[in-house]
């Protein structure tokens, strides 16, 4: 007798139907390789274990906001061959997390800054840390909509509460009167508590002038060196065009 239809309702009460996907196979398996109830039972609760797994790594992801592309395994190191390639495996350790230390990405345009910040999101979102991914300028707009609305606190919690913030092209824009505040309020929070990933264009001596507040910014970059692993890409750039290409001229 066909055990599923009784057991399908149980299942779900107890929020189990999962098992349901593999329940026939393993069934197969029990009889074919005459397991015990027990190892038949574990084999079960694996799968179960497999399938919850799974769904949160995809939830983590989604939240993450990171482009699926941009991954290690993605990552061409040949391509600039001045990428320093030992210390990004060890930072792909996620030992960094660990520390609780910023990661400091810099570079010119078009050298693979916002990948590599986004590929070792990649991998903490693999290890089960909770990451976010947003431009500085998309962060200080969530923050400033947040404020509007009476909601910057909750907001600027959650941004605190991740286990991994990745702020991508910061000082791209100069930052106006109060965004510094709340540019400084986020890297306030997390420091010595949870790491952030920063990538830029400027040189680390050009980073102050991002700032309207100059005192403010000293303070937070003060917090935001202390103890960072800094990344300096050099060479050329992937978005290069193509020279076999003529420039768009319109429908004619």
């Amino acid at each position: 007798m066909n055990p599923m239809p009784q057991l399908t309702p149980h299942l779900k009460q107890l929020r189990l139907s999962g098992i349901l996907d593999s329940l026939e196979i393993r069934n197969r398996q029990a009889v074919e390789q005459k397991l015990a109830y027990t190892d038949f039972l574990a084999l079960l609760i694996e799968d179960e274990i497999a399938r919850r797994e799974q769904r949160k790594l995809v939830m983590r992801q989604r939240r993450a906001g990171i482009n699926a592309q941009k991954t290690l395994e993605s990552y061409d190191f040949t391509f600039n061959l001045g990428v320093n390639q030992a210390q990004i495996m060890d930072l792909a350790t996620c030992r960094y997390l660990e520390e609780k230390v910023p990661v400091l990405i810099v570079g010119p345009c078009g050298t693979g800054k916002s990948h590599l910040a986004q590929a070792l999101g990649h991998i903490a979102v693999r290890r089960g840390y909770d990451t976010v991914f947003a431009s500085h300028a998309k962060l200080l707009g969530q923050l400033a909509s947040a404020r509007a609305v009476g909601n910057f606190e909750r907001k600027l919690a959650a941004l605190t509460k991740a286990d991994l913030l990745i702020i991508d092209d910061f000082g791209l824009k100069p930052m106006r009167p109060g965004q510094d505040e709340d540019f400084h309020d986020v890297i306030a929070d997390r420091y010595e508590r949870r790491p952030t990933i920063i990538t830029s264009n400027l040189d680390f001596s050009e980073w102050n002038d991002a700032f309207h507040n100059k005192l403010l910014g000293a303070a937070t970059l003060d917090r935001i060196m202390h103890g960072a692993y800094q990344i300096v890409l050099d060479g050329k750039s992937y978005r290069t065009p193509r020279k076999d290409l003529s420039p768009c001229r319109g429908d004619s």
